[in-house]
């Protein structure tokens, strides 16, 4: 079913609001989950509904939580989240960060406990947006692991998101934002539900064998995630482990750490100033040159031009913006049966 944008971020506020939480977090988390449909990022929509309602109900994520400053030593930054949405407590942390860089030009900030962050090209673009560049390593954790590693069968972390955004000078910041499985799991949970297979390469059953089968990932004996691009995505996955769990949250998917069933996040984000070398002009012309020289490529059979990161989420923004965000039937269900609890009316959102 399609739904306005704007309809959906008020009644994803009301089922929030609904839910204990306050009129401001509700309308935070409500956007940023509509934002992530709106980007073609359904994996990271409205589609987390269910499962932030779960743990409010359950005690895992702290609705009223703010940002808890752990250590502050002028460039650097290490911060909790107090189990708080990650929707607040990431925005919270991101504009602390924003705010020191323009005293110190660069910032290392270690974000933990967070309750899941969602879309985490949100933070960046909040540093780009404001003119800074980021870059950002965070493992998932509070649950058992469903990526394997390079060469395994039995997973061993989660979709560890990698994040690095570029700031342009009156323009939109260029936007790597990715998972370091082969897709999100947000994906297959939407191929799932859609009754749709998942793209070759993303999956392995019990043995570790490729399929297409999103359902591997529900029922047993559980398959898994892969990584993206075999050794190389594993890699980086590793280090996002490391450096966003071990090193930022003091937490990684190692079995002797809770797996409670919720979604935490902890993040090393560095955020810097594109004058740190006192050459931002410089720095903003090579941008410009240099993606003037992508997009000069010609494309290959079948693709209508060549992108940079970032273009494709302006360019499905400004299409759903028109014509509505598309929720499939099961999702919407389960989205509805969290708002039937609440007593909130479903009726007539098409």
């Amino acid at each position: 079913m399609l739904i306005q944008h704007t309809r959906l971020i008020d009644f994803v506020t009301e089922i929030f609001a609904a839910s204990g939480v306050s009129a401001s977090s509700a309308q935070a988390v409500a956007h940023h989950l509509v934002h992530a449909n709106l980007k073609g990022h359904d994996s990271h929509g409205v589609g987390m509904i269910p499962a932030y309602y779960n743990n409010l109900t359950k005690g895992h994520l702290n609705p009223h939580a703010d940002i808890k400053i752990l250590k502050d030593k002028g460039a650097v930054l290490l911060i909790d989240g107090q189990n708080g949405f990650g929707q607040v407590v990431g925005k919270q942390a991101t504009n602390l960060a924003i705010e020191r860089v323009k005293e110190t030009g660069i910032v290392c900030m270690g974000l933990r406990n967070a309750h899941h962050l969602g879309r985490i090209g949100s933070y960046g673009e909040q540093c780009g947006n404001a003119g800074y560049g980021s870059v950002s390593f965070v493992n998932v954790v509070g649950h058992a692991p469903q990526v394997v590693a390079f060469g395994g069968r039995e997973p061993r972390m989660t979709t560890n998101p990698f994040c690095c955004v570029v700031p342009r000078k009156d323009k939109p910041p260029v936007v790597l934002d990715m998972a370091t499985s082969a897709v999100a799991l947000g994906k297959i949970r939407v191929a799932n539900m859609k009754g749709e297979q998942a793209p070759d390469g993303a999956l392995v059953d019990h043995e570790g064998i490729p399929t297409t089968d999103p359902k591997v990932i529900f029922q047993e004996p559980r398959g898994a995630l892969g990584p993206f691009g075999k050794h190389k995505g594993y890699g980086l996955a590793l280090i996002c482990e490391l450096l966003g769990g071990a090193l930022a949250g003091e937490w990684t998917a190692q079995p002797d750490n809770p797996r409670a069933g919720t979604i935490v996040n902890n993040m090393l984000m560095f955020v810097f100033d594109p004058d740190i070398f006192d050459g931002a002009q410089q720095f903003s012309d090579e941008v410009e040159s240099m993606l003037a020289y992508i997009h000069s490529s010609t494309p290959a059979r079948g693709i209508d031009r060549v992108r940079v990161p970032g273009e494709p989420e302006i360019e499905a923004m400004d299409a759903r913006s028109k014509t509505g965000i598309d929720i499939d039937q099961n999702t919407w269900a389960a989205i509805c049966k969290v708002a039937n609890r609440l007593k909130i009316e479903t009726e007539n959102m098409g």
